[in-house]
């Protein structure tokens, strides 16, 4: 059923439950996973290039490779997991890459933010949930 199955990771817990959610449903299907983790480096956005700026693209970076190699290191089963950084809006980047890749399934995590967290920054989730053109599994 699916072939392609995207799993945009931030290392959170809730992140690391939809890996091994997306992970059965890969071996179960013999799908291949895209592994997305985005660097949230907006907030510097329109401050000059400088040395600083660059040491803390490069830490964002190293992240989203700790990130993904965290992930990898969960695959017991030698399933396909194509890791890919992106930059840039969390929400925008894994539609994006759903988009491009031709995912069949979305494997998200909650955000576990509630109240007025949730209300003024929203929940990448819900965005997905709302955007994607092809079926999301948000696991709690």
């Amino acid at each position: 059923m699916y072939k392609k199955i995207l799993v945009p990771t931030d290392g959170s817990e809730f992140a690391k439950k939809a890996q091994l959610h997306a992970l059965f449903l890969a071996k179960v299907n013999g799908a291949e996973i895209i592994a997305l983790s985005v660097s949230e480096n907006h907030f510097i956005s329109g401050i000059s290039s400088t040395e600083e700026v660059e040491q803390l693209n490069q830490i964002l970076t190293n992240c989203c490779k700790e990130d993904l190699k965290e992930f990898e290191d969960m695959n017991k089963d030698g399933i396909k997991i194509s890791p890919v950084i992106k930059e840039g809006s969390p929400a925008k980047a894994i539609l994006d890459v759903a988009s491009e890749e031709d995912i069949d399934l979305i494997v998200i995590g909650s955000s576990g933010k509630s109240g007025f967290d949730r209300f003024i920054l929203g929940s990448v989730s819900d965005k997905v949930v709302n955007a994607a053109k092809c079926p999301v599994l948000v696991v709690h």
